[in-house]
């Protein structure tokens, strides 16, 4: 199943109306797909309100809007190579604001004082129910389901700070999308990312150093998550510079694709 969450015309002319949906028919092109409304939010049952859309006349916005972002830096060996260092023996975590999410079509913009901006093309996972100190024998069971992501990097930023925070944290450094596919083995899914249309990243979620149960057990032992919360699991190798007038595609083998462009602030 994929869950939308979407703004759609009003109909009584006034400003769009979001709501959540699940989006239907095959593939990936909007004009031959619909999004059928549910009530409320997608934590709970799910309710259909009866209205339907036209995929291509509604506008997709971040599919959920998570109280955190938390991420998972260096979880591809060959990643870690190209940025230099040893393979962390435990999971490597950082936090991105709720401020930096977008969605598919929102522009990233580029910093005034940075020179060097990064797309890392990520594989999210979207939590569906509050939890803490969960085992990984049990971490699927907290999980609503996945998305692309971008962990979008200031790397000016990162280096010259010695820390993350700045340069992971500007507004619009997290797309987000398309939706959220709920039925979906990602053991072993591809994570590509392209830019103007010639791929740059190109891995497998199989060559994660910690895989998705590790990695929520990990989170959990220390944070509660929320319903909607999302956690980036690690970008592969292939990481490259993002300038204005780009569009940067986010594939993940199942999900997707994820496309904003690049504009300068």
């Amino acid at each position: 199943m994929r869950i939308a969450r979407y703004a759609a015309p009003a109909t009584t002319g006034g400003p769009a109306e979001v709501s959540f949906g699940v989006v239907e028919g095959a593939g990936n092109d909007p004009s031959s797909l619909e999004v059928a409304e549910v009530a409320g939010h997608p934590f709970a049952p799910l309710t259909f309100t009866g209205v339907r859309h036209p995929l291509s006349s509604v506008r997709l916005l971040a599919p959920v809007l998570p109280s955190k972002v938390v991420c998972i830096g260096k979880n591809y060996a060959d990643h870690v190579v190209e940025m230099g260092g040893p393979v962390p023996q435990s999971p490597v975590v950082f936090l991105k604001p709720s401020t930096s999410v977008i969605g598919p079509g929102d522009p990233i913009v580029l910093p005034r004082n940075s020179s060097h901006v990064d797309h890392e093309a990520e594989l999210g996972i979207v939590i569906g129910r509050l939890c803490r100190e969960v085992p990984a024998a049990k971490a699927l069971e907290v999980v609503l389901g996945y998305t692309c992501g971008n962990d979008v990097t200031a790397r000016d930023h990162q280096q010259a700070d010695g820390q993350w925070t700045r340069g992971k944290s500007h507004d619009s450094f997290c797309p987000l999308g398309p939706w959220v596919e709920t039925d979906l083995d990602v053991s072993d899914v591809g994570v590509q990312c392209a830019v103007d249309g010639e791929v740059r990243q190109n891995g497998r979620t199989a060559q994660l150093i910690h895989d998705v149960p590790t990695i929520i057990e990990w989170v959990t032992a220390f944070m509660t998550l929320l319903p909607g919360d999302v956690i980036l699991t690690g970008t592969p190798a292939g990481v490259g510079p993002l300038v204005p007038g780009n569009a940067v595609t986010v594939l993940v083998e199942g999900i997707g694709p994820l496309t904003n462009p690049v504009v300068r602030r």
